[in-house]
């Protein structure tokens, strides 16, 4: 299955990326409620615009090592220094090496419950120690954070253990 990857891009101005199987996909998760940004949660998602890719012909090569070769390809034109894609192998070891550090470090916070978003604005604010914490934040929790400019991120639930039980 070919994936497609949309840039995506939330109401408070946040971008990410999204693979769908389709337009048709993207629409339907959008429609159900599904998309949300990583950074805010907010469910506000809209596909930015982006350059249209020609395919020229079939090729046997990944999205990865195509991605190599033109990066590649243009560093050479600039003179600037090109990285290698590493092999799929270890592209999936490295994610998994990834997932398991977010995974420690998210079992290294306090967890503080839904007195999250109260607790992040009086360290933000000086009146109490600066601590990793998590917690739970309602969607205008999130937005008045943000506001305010402290940083936060939503975890997912595979992330954090408590929530998994």
């Amino acid at each position: 299955m070919t994936l497609k990857v949309f840039d995506l891009q939330c109401e408070l101005g946040h971008v990410f990326e999204g693979w769908f199987g389709s337009q048709d996909g993207f629409e339907s998760q959008k429609e159900r409620g599904l998309l949300s940004c990583p950074v805010c949660n907010s469910a506000n998602v809209n596909k930015k615009l982006t350059a249209a890719r020609i395919n020229r012909g079939r090729s046997q090569e990944t999205g990865l090592e195509q991605a190599a070769k033109l990066a590649g390809a243009s560093a050479a034109a600039s003179g600037e220094q090109a990285l290698a894609a590493p092999a799929m192998e270890q592209l999936a070891k490295l994610q998994a090496q990834v997932m398991q550090q977010v995974r420690e470090i998210v079992r290294n916070t306090e967890n503080v419950g839904a007195r999250f978003a109260e607790e992040a604005l009086r360290m933000h604010h000086g009146e109490t120690q600066e601590r990793p914490i998590r917690g739970t934040a309602t969607q205008e929790e999130r937005v008045a954070l943000a506001e305010e400019g402290v940083t936060v991120l939503p975890v997912p639930d595979y992330l954090d253990d408590d929530r998994m039980q």
